[in-house]
């Protein structure tokens, strides 16, 4: 598949069936790994708005980059539910950020989903983020959720089921998953937790985390 043949949005007649829990990896390293070429899909009163993850990063237990490092509160509480649920926060009073619970209940951590290849539902997206390039949709994980419309009202929603936002089947597996350190931290920045699906001209970050 060339560039220009990958910046082309593809319907997938299946991607809206639900990921089963059981089929979720309840590990967050294989988990951020397993869920690259799977979609987030949103349910709008608009439509269906879609997209094929191509950019994860795992943020694991005792991670000191991590929202669980300090223990349960009320704002990261979603982070310590069973596999699967989403932990929605705002980061830096701009922008929300959709991110997947990844151990066994009661144990903190999780895999932040920071790029999507836009699927369907392209023009609600557009409106969404205001923008027409279809490339800068959602390439990022405050552009995705800006672009689904993703915000605290969906925090601990069960992602394994059909609901307003859930993890869909993509019928697409990636051919090569890259792995590099983590973007724009400082804490434990050197661990090579960051997974992207290679080529993807809808990969966040510099070109130095694309090699």
């Amino acid at each position: 598949m060339g560039r220009t043949d990958a910046l082309k949005p593809r319907r997938r007649e299946d991607g809206y069936r639900p990921i089963t829990r059981a089929a979720l990896p309840a590990d967050t390293v294989s988990l951020a790994r397993f869920l690259i070429g799977k979609l987030v899909v949103r349910k709008l009163p608009e439509g269906i708005a879609s997209g094929r993850i191509v950019e994860t990063e795992a943020y694991v237990v005792g991670d000191a980059a991590g929202h669980a490092y300090r223990g349960m509160t009320e704002r990261n509480r979603s982070l310590f539910l069973e596999h699967g649920h989403a932990y929605v926060y705002l980061a830096y009073g701009i922008s929300y950020m959709l991110n997947v619970s990844s151990e066994r209940p009661g144990i903190g951590a999780g895999v932040l989903i920071r790029a999507l290849e836009p699927q369907d539902g392209i023009e609600i997206m557009r409106l969404n983020r205001g923008i027409e390039r279809l490339r800068d949709l959602a390439r990022g994980p405050g552009r995705l959720a800006a672009a689904l419309r993703i915000d605290r009202s969906l925090d601990g929603l069960d992602l394994c089921r059909e609901g307003p936002l859930w993890l869909g089947c993509g019928g697409q597996e990636p051919v090569e998953i890259g792995q590099s350190i983590r973007i724009g931290i400082s804490r434990e920045a050197d661990r090579p937790l960051r997974f992207y699906l290679r080529d993807s001209p809808f990969v966040s970050g510099p070109r130095s985390f694309k090699e």
